[in-house]
């Protein structure tokens, strides 16, 4: 995994927003409805090609295939594995039961969601990843992309934790939560090491250890909620076994809607737990309203000094588009928190299409800020190594 040399180096989350009629063909495959396979691939391979291109435009040094090739960040994982069916009885965000205008005001903007979204299937059955010709197929296209731009410094790939998987696909088998989180790890580790053996950044995507203590884990007490932040970790490190930790990259965020998350934990909560993770970098939001002061946590609880601090410098839910200045400010801040300028790598708080056709941001402004992120960390680039910096 690349350290900032010599200027700050730029990066994202994952997902970006997909085109209306590859989000039609997405959904078609999630739903097991009839679509032409041939123009399936032709809309892959030109999605791929246009975001791919959009961020090697923007200045994006470690990019990825904006996860065009997937129907939600975590949703997509029963199409790959045996043993789901049913439908999950999942809680919705506490402030969302809270604030029924909330709710209110995403069915008038998102009134068409997902199969996925709002009723994910379960494991009723002994979970097996029959084999890994999908993850494979994505990578074959979007290394193949990537080398014919040659643009990026460094490429990963999205993958959903154990987790989020099992806080989305709920538990109707095993004996356990751990037990199931075991089983999920056992089977992803197909997926986690697939990436990885490409020659491609792994990035696990974890909201479950922020997130999740305003759904799954609602009714435990913040402790309570490290403890299991804590399991869900050392199933991460068990699904990631056997591929060096600075080849792993681990993204928490407490979930990426625009609502009022005056319920959310702390991160100074979380650190001790997310530093248990055997991984070379932590992508954490720092950007939006309610977690740009979070740097503080890091006085009491110090950044590892082996790993990369990846921080959201602009954010994933809004059409402003952060000017550069707030950018360099940001990155800078995060500088000074991790005490190093080498290991911080500029990012976004989150993604911008986590589900298809539920984007919060308009395409042209996700690639502004996208250019704002680089530009920032232009200007902070000059200011923490001088002029002569690259």
């Amino acid at each position: 995994m690349n350290f900032s040399r010599d200027r700050i180096l730029t990066t994202h989350v994952g997902s970006l927003p997909r085109n209306d009629t590859l989000s039609g063909l997405l959904i078609k495959r999630e739903a097991d409805e009839a679509y032409d396979p041939k123009t399936f691939d032709a809309e892959m391979d030109k999605a791929v090609r246009h975001v791919v291109g959009k961020q090697a435009a923007a200045g994006i040094d470690i990019g990825n295939d904006g996860e065009q090739q997937r129907v939600g960040f975590q949703t997509y994982v029963p199409q790959r594995m045996t043993g789901f069916a049913g439908v999950s009885k999942r809680r919705r965000g506490r402030e969302f039961e809270e604030f029924p205008e909330l709710t209110a005001m995403l069915l008038r903007r998102f009134p068409h969601t997902t199969k996925g979204q709002q009723s994910s299937p379960e494991a009723q059955a002994e979970l097996h990843y029959a084999d890994t010709k999908d993850i494979d197929s994505e990578l074959a296209r979007f290394t193949r992309v990537a080398k014919e731009s040659g643009k990026f410094s460094e490429l990963f790939m999205t993958a959903a934790s154990p987790g989020i998987i099992s806080t989305t696909m709920l538990n109707a088998f095993y004996d356990s939560q751990e037990k199931y989180l075991d089983a999920i790890a056992r089977e992803m580790k197909k997926e986690y090491q697939a990436i990885h053996k490409a020659g491609v950044i792994l990035q696990i995507d974890a909201p479950d250890l922020a997130m999740d203590r305003v759904m799954m884990y609602r009714d435990l007490s913040d402790s309570e909620f490290v403890k299991m932040c804590e399991m869900h970790v050392a199933a991460i490190n068990k699904g990631i076994e056997g591929i060096p930790r600075d080849r792993v990259r681990l993204h928490c965020c407490w979930g990426n809607w625009d609502g009022p998350h005056i319920h959310d934990i702390p991160l100074a909560s979380i650190l001790p737990a997310l530093y248990q993770a055997k991984v070379g970098a932590l992508s954490i939001e720092f950007s939006n309203p309610r977690h740009a002061h979070e740097y503080t946590a890091f006085k009491k609880h110090p950044f590892p000094k082996d790993m990369i601090l990846i921080p959201g410098v602009v954010e994933s839910t809004s059409n402003f588009v952060e000017h550069p200045e707030v950018v360099a400010r940001r990155i800078e801040e995060a500088v000074t928190a991790v005490g190093e300028r080498e290991r911080v790598i500029a990012s976004t708080d989150c993604g911008f299409g986590t589900f298809t056709n539920r984007e919060w941001v308009i395409e042209p402004a996700v690639w502004l800020k996208l250019k704002s992120i680089r530009e920032g960390a232009d200007i902070a680039s000059r200011r923490l190594w001088g002029k002569s910096a690259a």
